[in-house]
């Protein structure tokens, strides 16, 4: 592939003029730092606040321009709107290409209750559920790829999002690596492993390349990798969210039709006044909450099978309960759990019959059965899910 410089993108940029064709947006110094990675582009341009939702026209130029450079594979471009103090006030996504799945005949796409006018849907997905924490450590990651292996392993159909543009890390949990192909040149096919469909900014990026955006990049890239991903048919995807309460996560609960959000916890209340957090900010977003999960929640001697309270225990369950919300179910921190996370080989395929695949997948059972109660839906127009 032909290298791109930065020098070339903004001398391409220079042939975009600039709002009401004033000069043009390098030039008017519009342009952000541009980040170039595998032949992909990313920028994005400023633009005044209150005139954010009519510059799509100059977003998209931009960003033709740009992909006609030869080399260039792809590019990603996100208008910024800057208040007039200089604070950066919004990031306006670029209008994102549908994806050319459908459902299949005959399937009827349910709207979740989180559905809020000006929230799009994805073609082909019956539910989006982001599993979320309020602080890094907790172990999310790997309690989200386990809970999406134990709804595949209940019969659904999943799919993986790996919104955690600056850590992505379902390329090692789930021991993919390559880039993905396109399909006719315009939208990224998923990859796949274990049965699930996965989009991670880790197979579009190599792993030791430190991602340095702002905002409204990661807004950008995680619109493209929901809506420019050939997902297919599903009945959910599991959006593995980063941690904490910022751009990322606003965005996904604002723009997207959340079916339902899990929070995942330790027992430690530092760690639950953190996930309080994340509850607190779905709801103000109305996004449902599915429930709490309590990871590292005892340890059991393996030689004596004696339980350790390591990090307390309970206080998921108990501040669960306090709010209202449904408490999902507890992990306990095992030695097991981490060394398959680690070499690629989650504990529900590598162990499908061992206690901890168990637990992943009776969460992912009352996961779903809260989504089914979210959106009203009868059992008899459900897959049925068994406990053991």
């Amino acid at each position: 592939m032909t290298s791109v410089s930065k020098d070339a993108v903004l001398e391409r940029l220079k042939t975009v003029a600039g709002p009401d064709a004033s000069g043009d947006i390098v030039s008017q110094g519009l342009v952000s730092d541009i980040f170039i990675a595998d032949g992909k582009v990313f920028f994005s341009i400023t633009v005044p606040a209150a005139r954010a939702n009519e510059m799509e026209p100059l977003r998209s130029a931009a960003e033709q321009a740009v992909k006609a450079i030869p080399g260039v594979a792809n590019a990603m471009v996100a208008l910024t709107a800057e208040k007039k103090g200089g604070g950066m006030e919004a990031a306006v996504p670029p209008r994102p290409v549908s994806s050319p799945a459908a459902a299949p005949a005959g399937r009827h796409m349910h709207a979740p209750s989180g559905h809020l006018p000006g929230k799009r849907g994805v073609p082909g997905i019956e539910a989006i559920i982001a599993v979320a924490s309020g602080k890094g450590g907790v172990g999310k990651s790997t309690t989200a790829v386990n809970i999406a292996l134990g709804l595949a392993a209940n019969g659904l159909r999943v799919g993986v999002l790996d919104a955690d543009i600056y850590g992505p890390s379902m390329p090692r949990l789930l021991k993919i690596s390559g880039r993905p192909q396109t399909v006719d040149g315009k939208v990224l096919k998923p990859m796949e492993n274990y049965g699930l469909k996965v989009m991670s900014m880790g197979f579009l990026v190599d792993e030791e390349t430190p991602m340095i955006w702002r905002g409204p990049m990661v807004v950008s890239a995680l619109t493209q990798m929901l809506r420019e991903v050939s997902w297919g048919a599903l009945d959910v995807l599991v959006v593995d969210m980063p941690p904490g309460t910022g751009d990322a996560q606003l965005t996904m609960a604002q723009q997207v039709p959340l079916a339902g959000a899990v929070i995942v916890s330790t027992p430690q209340d530092l760690a639950l006044i953190d996930a309080r957090k994340g509850l607190n900010m779905f709801r103000k977003v109305d996004v449902p909450l599915l429930g709490v999960v309590e990871n590292m929640s005892y340890f059991l001697a393996p030689d004596t099978g004696k339980r350790y309270d390591i990090f307390g225990h309970g206080g998921a369950k108990r501040e669960a309960e306090r709010l209202g919300v449904t408490f999902l179910g507890e992990v306990p921190l095992q030695m097991e759990i981490r060394e398959t996370s680690d070499a690629g080989m989650p504990v529900v395929v590598s162990k499908p019959d061992g206690p901890e695949a168990k637990i992943y997948r009776d969460i992912a059972a009352k996961v779903w059965e809260r989504v089914q109660q979210e959106r009203g839906l009868s059992a008899a127009a459900t897959p049925k899910i068994v406990f053991e």
